[in-house]
């Protein structure tokens, strides 16, 4: 982690800041890294173009589909459906891999990714897109906020692993991050650039390294209030998933040490931070 104190690295941040407009060729761009999704995501696709009509009207809406290996022609049905972008894997490779993919390639000046099964409403999407556009780097749903409701409760095993699994990333997080794994967050294009140039996590920690790398780079994150509908088709599994992500906890660690995460000078001037090391 960079030479800074705990204080330091909360008030950074927790402190927008006045930056130029992000870079792209449209307003926005909805990633939806998908798996097993041919029977839903043409509706998926349809609800976000519905739900973010407004947006599209002004400044231009992208929808990029990720198919994460899935064999069930579900790259087909989002081309089917008018996704601007789909990108396909030939083999599974996780969430964080799809996630990956789609930021990189996606064109918008705000990047925000979503789970295929809309669990959270897409008209959401417009509050985060706000807030980036403010001058926020980054902004991340978070479901224990007070703001916050659940509409489809999870169960009791998939709450008290979540639980669990938030005070596990106190490992690699400094700042004070009560949901890590809300799968509705969103970013300059500019940082999204940097920070999925450099993850290297494809499985379900994917969400603590880029909260990781926020941190490391000197970034400002906002969390927002959600409204959150519980899917039965999610393809969490609390006990298995809690074991890699403690593995993939020892892999942010060791890639930090080993100067992995480590800015070139570009990619600093971008970002507009300063050295984040002492004698850097």
């Amino acid at each position: 982690m960079a030479a800074r104190s705990r204080a330091e690295v909360v008030r950074t941040l927790s402190t927008p800041r006045s930056r130029p407009p992000a870079p792209g060729a449209v307003r926005l761009s909805v990633i939806v890294p998908a798996y097993g999704e041919a029977a839903g995501i043409g509706a998926a696709i349809g609800r976000i173009r519905e739900e973010l009509a407004s947006v599209a009207e002004d400044g231009g809406l992208e929808v990029v589909v990720v198919d994460d290996g899935s064999g069930d022609g579900t790259a087909d049905a989002a081309r089917a459906a008018g996704a601007d972008q789909v990108l396909a894997f030939a083999q599974n490779r996780g969430k964080g891999a799809a996630v990956r993919a789609g930021m990189l390639a996606a064109t918008g000046r705000t990047l925000v990714f979503t789970d295929a099964d809309l669990s959270y409403a897409p008209a959401q999407i417009e509050r985060l897109l706000a807030a980036v556009e403010s001058g926020w780097d980054a902004v991340v749903g978070n479901r224990h906020h007070e703001g916050s409701t659940t509409i489809v409760a999870a169960g009791l095993l998939r709450q008290v692993g979540g639980r669990a699994i938030n005070l596990a990333t106190r490992a690699v997080l400094v700042g004070p991050h009560q949901d890590t794994q809300c799968g509705l967050k969103a970013f300059r294009s500019d940082v999204a650039q940097v920070i999925f140039g450099h993850s290297r996590i494809d499985g379900f920690a994917f969400d603590v390294e880029v909260i990781h790398l926020v941190e490391r780079y000197g970034l400002s994150l906002r969390a927002v209030e959600v409204e959150v509908v519980n899917s039965d088709r999610s393809t969490v599994h609390v006990a298995r998933d809690a074991l890699l992500l403690l593995a993939d906890l020892v892999r942010i660690r060791r890639s930090d040490a080993s100067g992995a995460y480590d800015l070139g000078p570009a990619e600093r001037e971008a970002l507009g931070v300063g050295p984040l090391r002492s004698g850097e």
